[in-house]
């Protein structure tokens, strides 16, 4: 073992240890400010208050007219708003924080929550740059906190079901050699956005944080996933999910390398990010995983994994999977588990009483390898790799 795996691992161990010290116990309402009120952040917030487990304490967001559609949306009008992470992250009722930030912010925000000690709800992906995740795990495993990432498949009790009957050694779908991965048609990411005057009380340099300075820009706000400086839009909006579950399914999260093609080819509006792309990543265990994506409206049967055996296929995807063997009939399971629910009550079960968490940091960092590799190809136009000892991307 490599002394910094080594580290990693004792790491750890020590996480686990020391995280059952902060546990607030079984009768606690957990403090909950959220971070980054946009669309995803009061979705998730409101799957929070539906388990009856959270208190609100505080709103943190950039502009305060997303704060107010948070309030209107979860029905939360009396919590305490703010401008400033500092502000939550001093507030002593504050036990855990949701961080659905855009992408470029996910660094410098979480390992300042982690600092303070609160509990952390990380929205995926967890990094934008590939060496964000070490010194992003660090800090986890020196921290005090439980941290959960946004990969919500992962509590799942159908895909739970799916690796134990389909992939715990069943042998079910033969060899599998190819998975083939598709997620199209978002109208959100298709939207033309028209430039406008700056909002009275929106704070512009604190949406860039570390990101490079420019001048105001409505579009790069409002469709801040169309530019690469703050997300990589489907490459890793989409990427991240469906690779983390091929990933899980196949019990290899080492990508070998990747090659991608895109580009944008019908969304001429001034953004960086590709509106179509089909990626393929080679695994160390001897398996392909594709992926093929656009934001256009091209619509397909199921947004699914589908994995080719030379026993049988298996197509995943959230509302249910469809396993067709060489020989004999297709079986449909459908299912209607609501998957963030779920990853919610995950969190609130390691916050509160210590149970292990369904994605902790290292399924999050294993979730958004493909994603890194995936964009380092597109933007170099050549096929990547990671370097020797993990901590870069090269050419292969």
């Amino acid at each position: 073992m490599k002394r910094r795996d080594f580290l990693l691992s004792t790491g750890a161990l020590a996480l686990a240890a020391n995280s059952y010290s902060n546990i607030l116990g079984a009768n606690h309402k957990v403090g909950v400010a959220l971070v980054g009120a946009g669309r995803r952040g009061r979705w998730v917030l409101k799957e929070l208050l539906a388990t009856n487990r959270i208190e609100p304490v505080m709103f943190c967001d950039v502009w305060d007219e997303q704060i107010k559609r948070t309030q209107e949306y979860t029905n939360t009008n009396n919590v305490k708003t703010t401008f400033d992470l500092d502000e939550v992250l001093s507030n002593p009722k504050v036990d855990a924080v949701v961080l659905a930030t855009p992408d470029h912010l996910h660094m410098d925000y979480a390992l300042r929550i982690l600092k303070a000690g609160k509990h952390l709800l990380l929205e995926k992906p967890v990094t934008l740059h590939y060496k964000e995740g070490i010194p992003l795990k660090k800090a986890v495993m020196e921290s005090n906190v439980i941290c959960q990432t946004g990969t919500q498949q992962r509590s799942s009790s159908m895909f739970q079901k799916v690796k134990e009957e389909f992939f715990g050694g069943s042998r079910v779908l033969g060899d599998i050699v190819f998975a083939r991965a598709v997620w199209s048609n978002f109208g959100w990411q298709r939207r033309k956005l028209e430039e406008q005057p700056m909002p009275e009380n929106f704070k512009w340099d604190t949406f860039l944080g570390n990101s490079p300075k420019v001048d105001y820009h409505w579009p790069r706000y409002d469709g801040w996933r169309h530019y690469k400086e703050y997300g990589t839009g489907i490459l890793s909006d989409l990427l991240t999910h469906w690779g983390d579950v091929a990933q899980w399914m196949m019990d290899d999260a080492n990508p070998m390398n990747a090659t991608t093609t895109g580009g944008i080819y019908h969304l001429k509006d001034g953004r960086t990010n590709p509106d179509t792309v089909n990626t393929i990543l080679q695994y160390k265990d001897g398996w392909n995983f594709t992926f093929e994506c656009s934001i256009l409206p091209v619509k397909n049967q199921h947004d699914s994994v589908l994995f080719h055996g030379t026993e049988g296929k298996l197509e995943l995807f959230r509302a249910g999977y469809i396993f067709t063997p060489h020989k004999g009939s297709p079986v449909v399971f459908e299912n209607d588990e609501n998957l963030t629910k779920a990853h919610m009550e995950n969190f609130l079960d390691g916050v509160v009483l210590g149970k292990k968490v369904s994605a902790p940091i290292d399924i999050g960092l294993e979730a958004v390898r493909p994603s890194h590799l995936a964009a380092a190809s597109y933007w170099s136009g050549k096929r990547m790799k990671f370097n020797d000892d993990q901590t870069d991307i090269i050419e292969a």
